[in-house]
């Protein structure tokens, strides 16, 4: 079983989670740029964390056999703040670079003005930079939040093929499928999205332009929550054709649009993986 977790903070986690990962069957990652827990309070920390991200991340998760992807951009909650906006001319600069498959997150928090402001401009940078965007929507009023969302993807002029949101749940999963976008959902161990629910939303909409994540950060999360949803997948009638289209072809096909997405070196790091499993007497 290969797993591609589309969206994954490991700035946050530990050396011990991608061994754990890789163990499991975790391939591929694409990083978002997201808010770190604490107020930044100039561009400066911003140009710091996006070269983490696109630099270090990137190689520390090379050394088991992981492939790092990154997605660019100023954060929804941090878009409220006057002393991060100048940000957004940092951002042309970053999303010109090889590694980074997207756009994001960007979207909504409070649903604010100087959000929908920050909101537009960066889809916008999308479309001139013919990557696809990652959205995220908010934890509060999540319906409003998704139908202001889908509005403002069609008023940007950027195909909705080419937009992921991000965060849904059984309330808002209809409208994003319906509008033509990409439906994530994160899988928490107490919040958001369990694995038996989520096996209940794809029996009900199927696992086309589905993807699976495990948004594990600094909070209460499980980086391996992604491989329990594709146990709960074969466990409740899904076949493996089922599971390996969500958790892997799936992301790779949305992050794909990119031109920029580099899986080449997957089959020899699989191979190695079955090789060291033989010598553990695994099967």
């Amino acid at each position: 079983m290969r797993i591609f977790d589309p969206h994954i903070h490991m700035t946050s986690r530990t050396t011990d989670d991608y061994q754990r990962m890789a163990e499991a069957g975790v391939r591929a990652v694409v990083e978002p740029a997201f808010w770190l827990g604490q107020p930044r309070t100039n561009p400066g920390s911003f140009t710091d964390y996006f070269d983490a991200i696109i630099g270090w991340e990137p190689f520390r998760a090379s050394q088991y056999g992981i492939r790092h992807h990154a997605t660019i951009a100023l954060n929804p909650k941090e878009a409220n703040d006057p002393r991060c906006r100048p940000v957004l001319d940092l951002l042309p600069r970053y999303l010109a670079k090889d590694g980074v498959v997207a756009v994001g997150e960007i979207g909504y928090d409070s649903m604010t003005p100087a959000e929908d402001e920050v909101f537009a401009a960066q889809l916008a940078l999308a479309l001139d930079h013919d990557l696809p965007a990652l959205v995220h929507t908010p934890h509060r009023d999540k319906a409003r939040g998704t139908q202001r969302s889908i509005d403002v993807v069609k008023e940007s002029g950027i195909a909705p093929g080419r937009v992921l949101l991000d965060h849904l749940n059984e309330v808002t999963v209809a409208a994003a499928l319906e509008a033509g976008l990409w439906a994530g959902f994160s899988i928490y161990p107490d919040t958001k999205m369990s694995p038996d629910r989520m096996v209940a939303i794809l029996r009900e909409y199927g696992v086309e332009r589905v993807l699976v994540n495990s948004a594990a950060d600094w909070g209460k999360s499980d980086p391996l929550l992604t491989v329990r949803t594709a146990e709960a997948m074969l466990a409740g009638g899904f076949d493996k054709d089922d599971v390996d289209r969500v958790l892997w072809r799936n992301p790779v096909e949305f992050y794909g649009q990119s031109g920029r997405l580099d899986l080449s070196d997957i089959a020899e790091t699989e191979a190695t993986f079955a090789g060291n499993s033989i010598l553990r007497g695994g099967s």
